[in-house]
């Protein structure tokens, strides 16, 4: 049929084309009778996709030309597609949704321009034809290869092709079937061809936990090898560093300062210290930040490749570093026991924990200690027991005392409507072979909780200070959420009993998540919410940040692992040695669009190879029986993630056999007609590991026993 659409399309579009009836339209394309009920089908067809219409007396005529409009384009599963153009600033961008066969030879992330057939509304969503690929995202992709019928072929990761790709040489000595590959595209595939390849490297056998990080690695494009130029730099500054030469430096060596960072951290590039003034009973707190931009100036090298990079990247075992680790794991390293250099912000607060003031100088620490987490959470816990016994009681007072600082601060940020999203992150456990071995969310105590304070504030007061002086700075911010978002997410928040207004002030929100954070419902409530806010990012312009609910903000304390930190160090250090403090908004603005993007890549490198261990944990473990919380439900079965162990799954609908259920949208529930059982969002559920799918990303579950939920 579709060969009769093209022969159709072709003779309507040609200029001595004159409107007929179909049934003339099929004589005249020398249809026998016999086909004219198929003909007819592909003319429905066409109109349907907006490719010709029927005018005055059922005539067929040429569609008039469409609208065109270029967008990022996303490939779904069932390979159809959804093209994202972007509207004016502000507004959400318009989304089409594209058939498999209108795709064309499109790929994951290509700007596309598209031929519009219907716009989007309220009623039924725009639909689209891709009539041109602007710009590849990528030639480049990862995959396991194998071999048919003497044909080399790659099944390549994820949902981005639905075939796999034909090798046209895969000279690349040692290749052998499942052994995982990069491969260069020769020609992208489309709906009815499969594509054509040629394998560029081969990373090692599929399952090796290092090779399926670097598959990860390379699938997004991050680079992860430094130059032999940008070595030589590094290694040329830290011959030239002297830690006695404190020249132009404000000496702390002798202040009380201690660094808090996770148990396996090898670069620490913020520090504290917290004193009370006795007179006016207000808190001293300094942080002092690693001062890279000494070691890394403008233009050069380390600075060239630092800025491609945008920011390090942390995965399972692994950090690619924005910079060599002569620089981050040593220069600009705040080790304990050494002299390093950094940027300090000086803060007053109340003992309310409203700011007095603050103050900046190019410093000098000697770091008096390293905390782990669970080190300064023991000894919160217990100041006189196990763990405080060899740290000096005037260390243990002092983080007693940041504490009570930090308990303040963030009384201060609640009672401004700052959002305090619950989203514990996993984190893997291994065997002495480098496989994992279990997997439990993240602690969130107050070990963590003072130190995220403390960059907060210290954040804050940098971008205040520039504010101040009228100079724009890389901020980072997150704009106020679209109105319709949030009243879906009021309306979400009703069907789970919460109270909220059609439009919720911050505070509504506030309070939402506040009540829903200690129940079963809090993975679906905070992520909700947090799909109903827009994405923070970089920009030079002033704006607030929605979450925080601050005025000024900006990134400040991680110049080691973050580039827009160090072009902040670069201006405060431009203001320290003269009042006139330089700026090139347009500068900024190509920094602040290109390292929002490396985060956003950073962030699905670390999701994606965090989820690949943990399905090839389970691949090995079927009939593993989970407690688990329903966290979404669709017409085609519910999504579960585990309570303790940090994996999500779908329960597929055929998989329910027990009854026969209807989904209904408003409750967010899937409900049986016959003997009533539920399934609604927040429930508890035992769900049993049925499937792994590596190659895809998907793991599918099963309810387990009489697939009763309940609710807490």
């Amino acid at each position: 049929m579709r060969d009769l659409a093209a022969l159709i399309l072709n003779a309507i579009s040609k200029k001595s084309y004159q409107p007929m009836s179909p049934k003339a339209l099929a004589r005249k394309l020398g249809l026998a009778e016999t086909s004219y009920r198929e003909f007819r089908g592909a003319l429905r067809g066409l109109v349907k996709e907006g490719k010709a219409q029927l005018g005055k007396n059922d005539t067929v005529r040429p569609a008039p030309s469409l609208p065109k409009a270029i967008g990022i384009f996303k490939r779904l599963s069932g390979g159809d597609g959804i093209v994202r153009v972007e509207t004016e600033t502000g507004l959400t961008p318009q989304e089409y949704f594209v058939p498999d066969y209108m795709t064309h030879d499109a790929s994951n992330g290509d700007e596309v321009m598209i031929s519009v057939r219907r716009k989007p509304s309220h009623i039924e969503d725009g639909l689209a034809e891709i009539s041109e690929v602007v710009r590849r995202a990528t030639r480049q992709f990862v995959g396991t290869y194998f071999e048919r019928d003497g044909t080399g072929l790659v099944r390549v990761d994820g949902e981005v092709f639905s075939h796999s790709i034909e090798i046209a040489d895969s000279s690349v000595k040692g290749v052998k079937p499942n052994d995982k590959v990069v491969l260069e595209m020769i020609r992208f595939p489309t709906a009815g061809e499969r594509g054509e390849g040629v394998i560029v490297e081969l990373l090692g056998r599929t399952g090796d936990p290092k090779v399926d990080t670097t598959a990860v690695v390379r699938a997004l494009g991050i680079p992860d090898r430094f130059s032999e130029e940008v070595l030589a730099e590094a290694r040329a500054r830290a011959a030239r560093f002297r830690e006695d030469d404190l020249k132009g430096r404000e000496d702390f060596t002798r202040q009380i300062v201690i660094t808090i960072d996770p148990v396996d951290a090898k670069d620490f590039d913020d520090a504290v210290s917290l004193h009370r003034d006795t007179d006016s009973g207000h808190w001293l707190l300094t942080v002092h930040i690693a001062d890279v931009a000494h070691f890394v100036p403008p233009g050069g090298p380390l600075d060239r490749e630092a800025r491609e990079r945008g920011t390090s990247v942390y995965l399972p075992q692994r950090v690619i570093p924005m910079f060599p680790e002569v620089i981050s794991n040593g220069l600009a390293s705040l080790q304990e026991g050494r002299v390093r250099y950094v940027k300090t912000v000086e803060m007053e607060f109340t003992p309310a924990g409203e700011p007095v003031s603050a103050r900046f100088a190019n410093g000098a620490i000697r770091n008096r200690k390293r905390f782990t987490y669970e080190q300064v959470q023991a000894v919160l816990t217990h100041p006189h027991g196990e763990a405080a016994k060899g740290v000096s009681p005037e260390i243990v007072r002092m983080l007693q005392e940041m504490r009570t600082l930090s308990r303040a601060l963030r009384a201060r940020r609640s009672r401004r409507g700052s959002l305090e999203m619950s989203m514990p992150e996993p984190v893997l456990e291994y065997d002495d072979k480098g496989h994992v071995s279990g997997a439990h969310f993240a602690a969130q105590d107050e070990s963590h909780q003072l130190i995220e304070d403390f960059m907060l504030a210290a954040n804050e007061a940098v971008a205040s200070h520039f504010d101040r002086l009228r100079v724009p700075i890389v901020r980072r911010i997150h704009p106020a959420p679209d109105p319709r978002k949030l009243e879906s997410f009021a309306q979400f928040a009703r069907t789970l009993d919460y109270k909220l207004p059609r439009r919720p002030s911050r505070f509504d929100l506030q309070r939402v998540l506040t009540e829903s954070a200690k129940t079963n419902e809090r993975h679906a409530v905070h992520y909700a919410m947090l799909r109903s806010l827009k994405k923070a990012t970089y920009a030079p312009e002033q704006d607030e940040h929605f979450a925080l609910a601050s005025d000024h903000y900006c990134h400040f304390t991680s110049p080691i692992r973050r580039y827009p930190d160090l072009t902040v160090h670069r201006q405060l250090g431009q203001w320290l040695e003269r009042p006139k403090v330089r700026a090139d908004e347009k500068e900024l603005a190509n920094v602040a669009e290109h390292c929002s993007k490396t985060e956003r890549r950073a962030e699905s490198a670390e999701r994606e190879a965090v989820k690949l261990r943990l399905l090839s944990y389970l691949s090995d473990r079927l009939g593993l029986v989970l407690d688990a919380v329903i966290t979404g439900v669709a017409e085609f079965g519910f999504f579960a993630q585990g309570k303790e162990f940090p994996a999500e799954g779908l329960v597929h609908v055929s998989s329910l056999g027990d009854d026969y259920y209807q989904f209904d949208a408003d409750g967010h529930l899937l409900a049986g007609r016959r003997q009533g059982h539920r399934y609604r969002l927040g429930d508890e559920v035992r769900v049993e590991v049925v499937r792994v799918d590596l190659q895809r990303r998907q793991l599918d579950f099963r309810v387990a026993g009489k697939g009763k939920s309940r609710r807490r």
